[in-house]
């Protein structure tokens, strides 16, 4: 479904661009809406130059102190994507661009974006325990690597070597 979404975003927002400069343009005039799109990049241009010096800093200090720099880490990102989107002429790029690069706006597109991940691991999840199935007895396996939960069995570190147990007791044995 993502792929189908980012195909139809680069056909479509050209076309929304294209209309929408035209409609500026019919209600301010052709020089006007060109000087503002001309204003437009030159303020997005010191704007993200601005941020991402102080997304930057921010990311430095945070590594040097030794703790996991996720929030930071998102905001370079998110001013490097608004500062890629302000590039590209128009208004709905610019007012995108603008949203993620302001410093008051910015916390709720990254926790918008966070919350959006966090369903599409789920979902990934869930996917993965239709495809790796629980065995018997297990829970299956988890492609993420996370450690026991109050319903997983653990799984014994190390190779696992097929064998079989026999018991001196009787005459039956059984295949691992």
């Amino acid at each position: 479904m993502l792929p189908l979404l980012i195909v139809l975003a680069f056909l479509l927002v050209p076309v929304l661009e294209i209309f929408v400069l035209i409609q500026v343009g019919e209600v301010i005039g052709a020089w006007p809406t060109v000087g503002l799109l001309i204003a437009e990049t030159v303020l997005g241009g010191w704007l993200v130059r601005r941020e991402g010096r102080r997304a930057w800093r921010a990311l430095q200090d945070t590594v040097q102190r030794g703790v996991l720099p996720d929030r930071e880490l998102a905001d370079a990102a998110l001013v490097m994507a608004g500062g890629v989107l302000l590039l590209f002429p128009g208004f709905v790029t610019d007012a995108l661009g603008l949203l993620v690069v302001l410093p008051f706006t910015r916390p709720l597109v990254r926790r918008a974006l966070s919350a959006f991940a966090a369903r599409r691991i789920r979902a990934a999840e869930e996917r993965a325990a239709t495809v790796f199935p629980p065995g018997l007895g297990g829970t299956g396996f988890d492609p993420f690597g996370r450690g026991p939960g109050p319903e997983r069995v653990e799984t014994p570190p190390g190779p696992v070597v097929r064998g079989e147990v026999v018991h001196e007791d009787d005459d039956t044995s059984s295949r691992t």
